[in-house]
């Protein structure tokens, strides 16, 4: 029990802390996750099967994200241009400077002082990739490795 308690404590401890971060921006971590996700792919645009794939997120979620985006001018739904069944979703010029204001807030207030120092961060990427590992959060693609890139 005190494993689990001190997880969920420190999640909530670092979420307060994003969340302190994202104010200004007016964004959610999931927002800002999907507009970041968006602004990383060669064309600012994915389906939306694949967004949530990406977030391991249901697709419902993704939608409701999508729809509050789109509703603030950061997002658009655009047609698949081979694919008449799916939507793509594409980060708008507004959706970029936010997304990148955001980023350095939180470069600033959150990643570069997580609080501990970096040593400590590697020991616990460690421990962190091990247990998702073993609950099947990575496939045996070395996924888990990107993790420690991070640091």
């Amino acid at each position: 029990m005190a494993a689990v308690t001190s997880l969920v404590r420190a999640q909530q401890i670092v979420m307060a802390r994003v969340d302190e971060a994202l104010k200004p921006s007016g964004l959610t971590f999931s927002r800002y996750e999907l507009l970041q996700l968006l602004s990383f792919s060669k064309t600012g645009a994915l389906p939306m099967a694949k967004a949530s794939a990406r977030l391991q997120v249901h697709p419902t979620s993704v939608t409701n994200t999508v729809d509050r985006l789109e509703k603030a001018g950061l997002v658009a739904r655009v047609p698949h241009p081979t694919d008449r069944r799916a939507t793509l979703i594409e980060i708008t010029d507004a959706g970029r400077e936010l997304v990148a204001e955001a980023t350095a807030a939180l470069n600033a207030q959150v990643f570069a002082e997580p609080g501990l120092p970096p040593d400590r961060i590697r020991e616990l990427l460690t421990l962190l990739a091990e247990f998702r590992h073993e609950a099947g959060d990575y496939e045996d693609s070395g996924e888990q490795n990107l993790a420690f890139h991070a640091t």
